[in-house]
């Protein structure tokens, strides 16, 4: 949407959103505003008053974020670009909704303002919203809910249910992953290094996975030996950078290592800073990092943008309500849908000898199932489902 070129409208936007703790944006808004640039200041002041109301609602569609800054360069910040593309080419109202604090009480708090406020679709992103979509979906049965990156369940994992007005959709994050290492050992990296924000978390355990799986499948296209790969792979048990987990990596690099592979939160700011200082690489992970810091030299990604203009085209296709391939379902997309993979973009494509070409070669062998990448590993994290026959593994303390 266009900036709001009227100062005493911004204000007064800013105003009412801040008393319902959410951001705001309605295209019926930007019309009046665009109208109001050119004409007199009597005009502006009607402009303002009719802007003011719009922007207490109602609005249709809403993102419900993490308690953090939306705009965090990470997962949050491309859900919500994501909704507002949408939102934005179907001229249609939206708002993203913050909770007061991270508890399930609260994310149901900010789903209940949302409603309050008119959403008939809400969004959310991420394993911290499957309690409260699992709470809440019976409690507002006319309200469709697209939960990304999670399934539904009651506290403790005690029970599980997807209610027909909820539409869940995961991400093969072990094809992502087999990407990034396919591209680095490809690139001529040898020395590689996993590192995680926690061993629980099943995302961050198919991106481990798949890295793996990647590395040994170019090292045998390279003819390489048993043992000419290395990984060092470590879970932080933190999604929080800090100087431990700088410590940890800074002694990696100095040790040998020339990649690591950074997943979780945004422990990869305490990659990147070892990185820097020890002229090593980094892997980002779940959205294009590589502007973040010239240590990235890609990201293993989930293309969020993609699947949610699939989600919300097919409900709106179907009337405002979940069809019946979605409704009370979960979908798992990866390269077939084009929901999982590395940029491509030249600011972004950091490799010196593998080429954006081979990389679509691989990609395609992904996407018509030539070539298929485990992912059962996740189940029972000490026992390994797939031989790595080249590639050397050290888990460390």
């Amino acid at each position: 949407m266009k900036r709001l070129l009227v100062l005493a409208m911004v204000l007064v936007m800013f105003l009412s959103l801040a008393a319902c703790g959410g951001t705001a944006k309605t295209t019926t808004a930007a019309t009046a505003v665009e109208a109001t640039i050119a004409a007199t200041t009597a005009a502006a002041t009607a402009a303002t008053t009719a802007a003011t109301t719009a922007a207490s609602g109602p609005f249709e569609l809403a993102l419900i974020t993490y308690t953090g800054n939306i705009e965090d360069k990470l997962i949050s910040e491309t859900a919500w670009n994501s909704v507002e593309n949408y939102a934005e080419k179907n001229n249609i109202s939206y708002a993203s909704y913050r909770p007061s604090e991270d508890s399930t009480a609260a994310r149901e708090e900010s789903i209940g303002t949302a409603v309050d406020k008119g959403a008939k679709i809400v969004v959310c992103y991420g394993y911290l919203f499957e309690e409260a979509i699992y709470n809440v979906q019976d409690k507002y049965p006319d309200v469709q809910f697209l939960l990304l990156g999670g399934e539904p369940h009651a506290a403790g994992y005690a029970a599980f249910k997807t209610s027909t007005n909820v539409h869940c959709i995961l991400y093969k994050e072990e094809e992502a992953g087999y990407l990034a290492g396919y591209a680095v050992v490809m690139d001529g990296y040898t020395k590689l290094g996993f590192l995680g924000a926690s061993p629980g978390d099943s995302d961050i355990v198919n991106y481990e996975y798949g890295y793996q799986q990647g590395a040994e499948a170019a090292a045998k296209e390279l003819g390489l030996e048993a043992g000419d790969v290395t990984m060092k792979c470590w879970f932080s048990n933190n999604y929080l950078p800090n100087d431990d987990i700088k410590t940890k990596m800074s002694g990696w690099y100095t040790d040998g290592t020339e990649v690591v592979f950074s997943c979780g939160g945004s422990i990869y700011l305490s990659a990147t800073a070892a990185a820097e200082a020890a002229g090593g690489k980094v892997i980002g992970v779940d959205v294009d990092q590589s502007a973040q810091s010239a240590t990235i030299i890609t990201s293993a990604i989930n293309e969020l943008a993609t699947s949610v203009d699939l989600a919300l085209t097919s409900i709106y296709a179907n009337g405002g309500k979940w069809n019946a391939d979605s409704a009370g379902i979960t979908a798992t997309l990866g390269a077939a849908e084009n929901c999982v993979g590395l940029p491509t973009a030249e600011a972004s494509w950091k490799f010196t000898t593998f080429a954006v070409d081979q990389y679509k070669a691989v990609f395609a062998k992904l996407a018509d199932k030539t070539i298929a990448v485990d992912n059962t590993r996740l189940y029972d994290f000490n026992e390994t489902y797939v031989t790595l026959e080249l590639i050397t593994v050290d888990y460390v303390e």
